[in-house]
């Protein structure tokens, strides 16, 4: 596995690939990897010749309140993690090299990046959409793979992709969970045991609402109410719970059979997030 830390040796090594007919997947990551992220890079494998993948903690996407300083760096397991799972670039970029400027230039998709966890998180998504276009721009992969843990960006990356007509394939990877249902990601590592003990309530909470629905009852906002109320007593601080259409991430009524429940709750001082994308029958 190469490691490149600069955009032209990057764009070097794109080429020699392109030249000899590869195809090109990648997996844009902000390091601390754990077991989800080895699943896209195994599923990038799958799907293409070649693996990019790309570990940089992007400053745009943090509020001035939030943890980008505390963000866990894990460069040397990240990379012995991608050496032993068959990545075949792993590109390290400085932030001067992402940002040899302050960026003037804003990507937003609008509506989809206000709602849900962009409510509570102004201007996140705009930094996200805007790290993945340069990325793309970068790397100029075939195949983009992110994972259905966050469901909302994958959302608005696909959107952003299609607006700006930016030739690469998307593909969402289903969520990795550990044996108790606890979506994995790299802030479980900020809670504390007993905090640890309770987090795959929330998971089980999706799976209540998600059986309340597929048993027929539509009554979405008493569904959620309940969920929320049993959360909350459990200790979690709910931020939003809500029961969407899985294309557009809009309030779902009685007509819609393709949804996504989101949840977004705090335990102590982490935020965690999850969802549950399922289909219903229509009478």
């Amino acid at each position: 596995m190469q490691t490149i830390s600069t955009i032209k040796a990057l764009r070097a090594c794109i080429r020699q690939w392109r030249q000899a007919g590869h195809s090109i997947a990648f997996v844009p990551t902000m390091g601390n990897l754990h077991a989800g992220h080895i699943q896209l890079v195994t599923t990038a494998k799958q799907k293409a010749d070649k693996v990019v993948v790309s570990i940089f903690v992007n400053p745009t996407q943090f509020g001035p309140t939030e943890d980008f300083n505390c963000y866990p760096r894990t460069e040397q397991q990240d990379q012995a993690a991608l050496l032993e799972n068959g990545a075949d670039l792993l590109f390290l970029p400085a932030e001067t090299e992402m940002y040899p400027q302050p960026a003037q230039t804003r990507i937003s998709v609008q509506n989809l990046s206000d709602m849900h966890c962009g409510a509570s998180r102004p201007g996140h998504f705009d930094g996200v959409a805007l790290v993945v276009c340069k990325l793309l721009n970068m790397v100029q992969p075939d195949l983009l793979l992110l994972g259905e843990k966050d469901f909302q960006q994958l959302t608005i990356i696909r959107r952003m992709i299609a607006d700006l007509n930016i030739p690469v394939e998307i593909q969402g990877v289903a969520t990795v969970r550990e044996a108790d249902g606890l979506a994995m990601s790299s802030r479980n590592g900020y809670l504390d045991q007993a905090q640890r003990q309770l987090a795959p309530k929330l998971y089980q909470a999706l799976l209540a609402a998600r059986s309340e629905i597929l048993a027929g009852n539509l009554d979405f906002q008493t569904i959620v109410a309940i969920q929320w109320q049993i959360l909350q007593q459990t200790g979690f601080k709910v931020e939003y719970f809500n029961v969407c259409r899985s294309s557009d991430l809009l309030a779902a009524g009685a007509e819609d059979n393709n949804l996504v429940i989101l949840l977004a709750a705090k335990l102590g001082n982490t935020r965690l997030i999850d969802n549950i994308c399922f289909s219903r029958p229509l009478a």
